[in-house]
């Protein structure tokens, strides 16, 4: 049975669309439908129930030298106070999943996918180190996005702190209402965006009304997944069980920039190395349509007659108004500017590899 999050109540109300999505029943579109909370976000403000994520933590002396083996890019650099972007990778070098690492005074706090906690927390507890402990606490947080160039002014109306110099992929411990929270500047739109976590689930229908009645001055509305889902497209952010998988390594998923072959050793790090010697066999790029077609997971790209690879993701775009996607393609075809075609209803549909992102005017303080 599907398990519902602190703001299920709260998405009846609004009339949302409600599908089974990584176990939880979730929002994909509220009435008004997807392009227009695209749009929404893109313009103003939006909030998102992000409650079906997980989160991890991790206590103990050798809490440092554990995140470092288990995951791929170089936390030691990370201040207290810190979010940083990784990847855990099993031993042949394909990705476990790609999540966010916040490091606190004492502890590490890691925001995985839904549809992966209870893999990623197998995965983890198999390569425990002794003077460590490792705790699920994904049933216990209720998390609230808000995204969009005005959640800057909407969140300053719920905290005492200066959230201007909250600096981008950094995070706090404040209260709103009395209630501790730990608000981060991250986000998965583009835009900029902040993250509410908090545990007092009790709390959380009045929680998401304070942040609905601060963005009452920017017409604020709720986001459904749907939304979400094309926000990051338009930026060529990947997404676990789409982009990028068991089956493939962050050299060709184009996350090469978050694996730090200078630190110590972490699990797969040799496989990774030698994908680096040798190059790359193929490339996850970004491609716009020529033609009018809307390019989905699994349909096959072509060039020159030959099939080169297959689109991962795919829509249109609602800012750009064309279709948009993303797919590995051999080696020999990656290159941005390369035409490429994409098999549509047995039809081969021109389109163009751009380096991304699609969308290229998003508000991230960075």
């Amino acid at each position: 049975m599907a398990k519902k999050t602190p703001f299920y109540n709260i998405h009846k109300k609004n009339n949302a669309k409600i599908l089974s999505f990584a176990d939880y029943e979730m929002p994909i579109q509220y009435e008004k439908g997807i392009m227009y909370e695209h749009r929404k976000v893109r313009e103003s403000v939006g909030i998102f129930d992000l409650s079906h994520m997980g989160e991890f933590i991790i206590k103990g002396k050798k809490r440092l030298d554990f995140v470092q083996k288990t995951t791929v890019n170089d936390v030691s650099e990370l201040e207290v106070g810190q979010v940083q972007y990784s990847n855990m990778c099993y031993p042949d070098g394909g990705i476990v999943d790609d999540l966010l690492i916040y490091r606190d005074e004492d502890i590490f706090y890691l925001v995985v996918n839904a549809s992966n906690i209870d893999k990623d927390f197998a995965w983890l507890e198999k390569n425990l180190i002794n003077d460590m402990e490792l705790e699920n606490v994904s049933n216990q947080t209720a998390l609230i996005g808000v995204q969009g160039p005005d959640s800057e002014k909407v969140m300053q109306k719920l905290v005492n702190d200066d959230l201007s110099k909250l600096k981008y992929y950094w995070f706090i411990h404040t209260t709103i209402d009395d209630v501790p929270v730990m608000i981060s500047r991250t986000g998965y739109t583009g835009e900029d965006g902040f993250e509410i976590y908090f545990t007092q689930l009790e709390r959380a229908e009045d929680m998401w009304n304070k942040v609905e009645k601060a963005g009452a001055e920017f017409d604020i509305e709720p986001i459904g997944l749907g939304a979400r889902d094309t926000l990051r497209l338009e930026m060529k952010y990947p997404l676990y069980g789409n982009d990028i998988d068991q089956n493939t390594n962050p050299l060709e998923a184009g996350l090469r920039w978050v694996v730090k072959f200078d630190k110590d050793d972490f699990i797969g790090k040799e496989p990774l190395l030698k994908v680096k010697a040798e190059k790359i066999k193929r490339k996850l790029v970004a491609f716009i349509m020529n033609e009018k077609g809307i390019p989905r997971p699994h349909y096959e790209i072509y060039k020159d007659n030959q099939m080169i690879g297959e689109v991962r993701s795919g829509s249109i775009s609602p800012s750009l108004n064309v279709g948009i996607g993303t797919g590995y393609v051999k080696r020999d075809f990656m290159k941005s500017g390369n035409e490429i075609e994409i098999k549509i209803r047995n039809k081969f549909l021109k389109a163009t590899i751009i380096k991304p992102p699609f969308y290229k005017d998003g508000t991230i303080k960075r």
